[in-house]
């Protein structure tokens, strides 16, 4: 499931990260980081960058939850 600019800012909130802090852990730089964050809606850009975010959030302990009537959103893992 692709994710939102907002889940992407929501998790990295849940973490206390800085978009520094995301473009280190996915390997995508700043400038795209910033970009993306800038826009609303799904990421957008190569579909790989929006993996690489997600993989990133992903393995630092969020849990993308997807469309269910209610919006998308994210968790921690306990």
């Amino acid at each position: 499931m692709p994710i939102t600019t907002r889940q992407a800012k929501a998790a990295r909130a849940l973490l206390a990260w800085s978009q520094d802090d995301l473009a280190k852990a996915s390997g995508v730089s700043i400038p795209t980081v910033k970009r993306l964050e800038a826009d609303d809606g799904p990421i957008g850009g190569r579909a790989d960058t929006g993996a690489k975010l997600q993989a990133a959030l992903e393995a630092a302990g969020v849990i993308f939850i997807e469309e269910n009537g209610e919006g998308p959103g994210v968790r921690l893992k306990k």
